[in-house]
């Protein structure tokens, strides 16, 4: 059985998602801006940025499973604007950020944001979504993980018999949580075995799919491509009572303008006040492939969580 929605945002430290937020609704909360006050309220009228265009990088999984097409038009239609989403890995969506090359980062690996805010590039960050890791296959499973309820076994358990493992090797947030569980597992994987794409999550799954290979994949862009491969899930992730260390949540960060002038920031913070609202996340909870969820979101919740402004572990009588 499935665990619930509420569970699972209490799982990985979120509180429980709540359908109402009078104030992110009226702009009444303290500390926004008037782009994301407009943002909020569903705003009339196109303040300052209509014509002008944001550059969004982000995730491959965000792309591929088409729900920035799906959602985007709303935004583009409120403001006068058009949004450029540049899909990338998490660490090359945060690299392009970092060069000045966006104005809004949207991926999936906390270490590697708590590191961009910590440095200066980001500002006003938010949780957005989640969603979970899979450990995929072929159905004949070679080397017998269907079903553990662990992941890191599962890992051991292919490097052991060694059976071939496809990882995208892109410094993604998929690629970053592989190397984080083959850390937990005690293992280094390498060998004929290991083949590293240096690829997207569709090609990643596609090049597992024609050599009968293992691989780490999010649960949304395994869905949106299952029709047209033959691996299956042999590992699920938190959303199917699988562990939790496969939770999957997904962050939006501005580009810092003090770094680069040319950060487009009004626009940025208007398009968060805009996906972080309660209308945007209902459309993102709405948002199906094949029948299925893909994405479940987390930015309005009746207790929310301080931490996600700033990166783990930090607090306002740190030493650092």
């Amino acid at each position: 059985m499935p665990i619930q929605r509420r569970e699972f945002i209490a799982a990985i430290g979120t509180g429980a998602l709540a359908t109402t937020a009078g104030c992110a609704q009226s702009g009444e909360s303290s500390g926004q801006t008037e782009a994301e006050t407009e943002a909020e309220s569903g705003g009339g009228g196109q303040p300052g940025v209509a014509g002008e265009t944001l550059t969004l990088t982000t995730t491959t999984s965000t792309y591929d499973t088409g729900l920035l097409d799906e959602i985007h038009p709303d935004f583009e239609d409120m403001y006068g604007v058009s949004v450029d989403a540049v899909a990338q890995g998490t660490g090359a969506a945060l690299e392009s950020a970092r060069n000045g090359d966006s104005d809004i980062v949207m991926v999936h690996a906390r270490g590697l944001e708590d590191e961009f805010m910590r440095n200066g590039y980001g500002v006003n960050r938010r949780d957005l979504m989640f969603n979970d890791f899979v450990i995929v296959g072929p159905e004949d499973d070679p080397a017998g993980i269907q079903g553990m309820g662990s992941a890191t076994e599962a890992l051991t358990t292919i490097a052991e018999s060694e059976a071939q493992f496809v990882s995208r090797g892109d410094n993604s947030g998929t690629h970053t949580k592989e190397l984080n569980l083959w850390e937990a597992a005690g293992t280094e994987p390498g060998g004929d075995w290991y083949q590293e794409t240096g690829t997207g999550m569709g090609e990643a799954l596609n090049v597992a799919n024609q050599q009968g290979a293992y691989t780490l994949s999010d649960r949304g862009t395994y869905i949106s491509q299952r029709s047209e491969i033959d691996l299956v899930i042999l590992v699920q992730g938190p959303i199917e009572d699988g562990p939790e260390i496969l939770a999957n949540p997904y962050g939006i960060m501005a580009v810092n303008p003090s770094v680069h002038d040319n950060a487009n920031y009004d626009l940025a913070m208007a398009y968060i006040g805009w996906i972080t609202s309660p209308g945007t996340q209902d459309a993102i909870a709405n948002y199906q492939v094949n029948g299925e969820q893909l994405f479940f979101p987390e930015a309005v919740s009746e207790d929310p969580n301080f931490q996600q402004y700033v990166p783990e572990g930090w607090s306002s009588d740190s030493d650092e």
